[in-house]
């Protein structure tokens, strides 16, 4: 490929949002194509097999934060999409018990065996969350308004205005309360039983190098719970084939639209050609289009893709400034059989849930206290889905793989060591970390599949290692992600934009950035004088 082409959108890269923002432009008659420098779409959300005859998930790795609209839209099902429930959703071993939590009154019985005043105030907690939430779920598909902004912001900004305005006075404190206190500040308000208190605070550290204590952990906390799954909300699941089943899925709806996707196709540079065009430079030659969409970090985007003077100094120092970590370490295993908790119920239904070692805040704290000052925590904050208990084809028949989501590791260690000198040092102490609540944890694993904070960079190219595409807090959302005058998917240089998870309403497989992005992109084709 060496001659220029031309077209009237380029993505660049072919994450799910990429995906989702090329499907909805070519849907309405752009002649689109997506530029991907990895060898298949999907950026964090592939499945590769990591040991002969183990498949799973690299790094996204469950689902229910995908839009059912996009789902709908994209005709995901038609294209091979199908998605299970987990049987249970959580499950927390103890040293001295367990709690789950799942549907049908799941949870309640459960709390209700280690505290029945907190079983009592469950209701009470749910419902404030639930109200907030539904609050999130409108705000989601809706762009942002963009500070400093026209008569269009104008009218964006009061139509987010609207929709907080039909919460009463008390539902209005409860969503102020979630995006400025931390998640244990609010979970201290109706629970006194540290586990029951763990099962609702671990989504605040999730993605998030910080502590539950930390103001704004709460939001944290938020955005993982907007979500749904096969019509029932809240709840999550597994998509038959792994994670890459999703964009896989994506991919054939995008080529369905007349989609050109190249792989293997790394950008170099953006910039412009004539007044009406943008000139992408690739490693595999030329293409040009008036529009350019990104999916790609904020920071490779600005920082590296962009001409530093069609940005501005303005938005590169604001840029620089951006915050990307979010303290995650990444595994799969290969198992020759099933893990056995020393403290479980009868059966296997809780294996296929969402299985946390994190057995009170206090321990999130000091995981979190502890990777500050040595590089990785003491007692890691782990979450182990067993996926292959809902999926038959990840794994031989009678063998397992499980995956290993574990927070609070830096991605900067500290007196100078490395990751790639350290990555399997911490995988071992991982491992130790399970054996604990597991025994047996350790002798039954036949391959595994690694990687540190610095290898999820640099395999996916998110800073810093940050599978959010930038950290979570308060003020870096909604009009202020990535930055404040730039927050509404428009670039400071005319006809780029960003449709990644570095912009509303952040990280997770939402698909809505994308949507979003496109919708904007359409708007400005339509009245490109605003």
């Amino acid at each position: 490929m060496t001659s220029s082409k031309n077209y009237d959108a380029i993505i660049v890269g072919g994450g799910h949002n990429g995906l989702v923002c090329a499907f909805y432009l070519a849907k309405e008659g752009l002649k689109t194509c997506i530029l991907e420098r990895s060898n298949q779409v999907g950026g964090a959300a592939i499945t590769e097999e990591f040991y002969p005859g183990f498949s799973n998930s690299v790094a996204s790795y469950t689902v229910s934060l995908l839009q059912p609209k996009i789902i709908d839209d994209m005709e995901l099902e038609r294209f091979g999409l199908k998605i299970v429930l987990r049987k249970i959703d959580n499950f927390l071993p103890l040293t001295d018990g367990y709690l789950m939590a799942g549907r049908g009154g799941l949870t309640h019985k459960e709390i209700a065996r280690l505290s029945k005043k907190d079983a009592e105030n469950l209701s009470a907690y749910e419902a404030v969350l639930q109200r907030v939430v539904e609050c999130i779920r409108q705000l989601i598909l809706v762009a942002p308004p963009n500070a400093g902004g026209g008569i269009g912001d104008l009218l964006a900004l009061l139509k987010v205005g609207a929709i907080v305005n039909k919460l009463d006075v008390d539902a209005q404190g409860d969503l102020l309360d979630f995006f400025a206190k931390s998640a244990g500040e609010i979970l201290e308000q109706y629970f006194e039983n540290e586990t029951v208190k763990a099962l609702f605070g671990f989504d605040a550290v999730v993605g998030h190098f910080a502590s539950p204590y930390e103001p704004g952990s709460a939001y944290v906390l938020l955005h993982h719970v907007f979500g749904e799954t096969n019509g029932i909300k809240g709840a999550w699941g597994h998509a038959i084939g792994g994670m890459g089943s999703i964009t896989q899925a994506m991919a054939k709806s995008c080529a369905a639209q007349g989609v050109e996707i190249f792989t293997d196709v790394a950008v170099e540079k953006v910039e412009e050609d004539g007044k009406k065009t943008r000139r992408v430079e690739t490693t595999r030659g030329v293409f040009s289009a008036p529009i350019i969409s990104a999916s790609v970090h904020p920071k490779i985007l600005y920082e590296k893709l962009l001409d530093k003077n069609a940005v501005g100094e303005k938005a590169l120092k604001k840029i620089r400034n951006y915050k990307s970590h979010s303290g995650t370490f990444r595994m799969n295993v290969a198992l020759d059989s099933l893990p056995k908790f020393t403290n479980a119920p009868k059966g296997k239904d809780h294996l296929t849930a969402g299985i946390i070692i994190a057995p009170s805040l206090e321990y999130m704290d000091k995981a979190w206290l502890s990777a500050r000052e040595k590089g990785w925590s003491d007692a890691p904050v782990i979450e182990m889905l067993i996926p292959s208990t809902l999926d038959e084809t990840l794994a031989p028949k009678g063998k397992y793989v499980a995956s290993l989501f574990c927070q609070q590791f830096s991605f900067e260690l500290p007196n100078g060591r490395k990751w790639e000198d350290e990555r399997e040092i911490a995988a071992d102490h991982i491992i130790a970390s399970v054996e604990k609540y597991a025994p047996g944890f350790a002798a039954s694993i036949l391959g595994r599949q690694v990687l540190s904070p610095w290898d999820i960079q640099e395999k996916f190219a998110l800073i810093g290692g940050d599978i959010f595409h930038g950290r979570m807090s308060l003020d870096q959302l909604f009009s202020a992600r990535p930055m404040l005058g730039n927050g509404a998917y428009r670039t400071p240089v005319k006809g780029v934009y960003m449709c990644g998870a570095g912009t509303h309403p952040g990280g997770g497989v939402t698909g809505a950035p994308g949507h979003n992005a496109a919708k904007i992109i359409l708007k400005d084709r339509r009245n490109p004088f605003g």
